[in-house]
């Protein structure tokens, strides 16, 4: 066997007194490593939570990205409709649509409570008689006169050249006059 260690003297006599003198034990170390082990997944599952919860964020933001894309736009869309349905001639349409005249001339308020201007009703403008319009039978009628002829006559001219009393009436189509020039509402 081995011969016993020889006493220690001096300096190192007195460190070995401050040492155990067991051998090393196990027993000290078991706590760091559990320690250690235990800080190491612990990070680990926080890190993995905390990947997920960044990941779950990206979805969510890019869905909103996507719906912020979609409700602009619809929101564009419904602009270019109001903006259609505001130009001059549209409103115009819709007002005789619905009944609505243009007004006359305004009149205003002086700050004495005097009237300037000639305040009047607004009138609608005659409406535009419709123009005859040649029917498109299939079938001619028999008593009608040619094609070619002036209607009221029999194919003769009258003695005096001037249209008949049985042509049409003068009265009833449109005068140039009467009716309203065209206009182009907004300009």
């Amino acid at each position: 066997m081995s011969k016993p260690a020889a006493p220690l003297k001096g300096r190192a006599a007195r460190l070995a007194r401050l040492m155990p003198s067991t051998g090393p034990s196990t027993a000290a170390r078991t706590p760091f490593v559990l320690l250690v082990v235990l800080l190491l997944g612990g990070g680990l599952i926080t890190l993995l939570l905390l990947n997920s919860a960044l990941n779950e964020g990206s979805f969510r933001l890019s869905e909103l990205k996507r719906d912020t894309t979609e409700l602009t736009d619809e929101q564009q869309a419904l602009q270019r409709d109001v903006d259609s349905r505001s130009q001059p001639d549209a409103l115009e349409k819709r007002a005789r649509e619905l009944g609505m005249v243009p007004g006359g001339s305004p009149a205003f308020l002086n700050p004495d409570g005097t009237v300037r201007g000639d305040p009047a009703e607004a009138t609608a403008p005659p409406s535009p008689s419709p123009s005859p319009t040649p029917s498109t039978d299939a079938t001619p009628d028999p008593d009608a006169p040619a094609a070619g002829a002036p209607a009221g006559t029999s194919g003769s001219p009258s003695p005096s050249g001037s249209v008949s009393a049985t042509g049409p009436d003068p009265a009833a189509a449109p005068s140039a006059e009467n009716s309203p020039p065209p206009t182009s509402p907004g300009r």
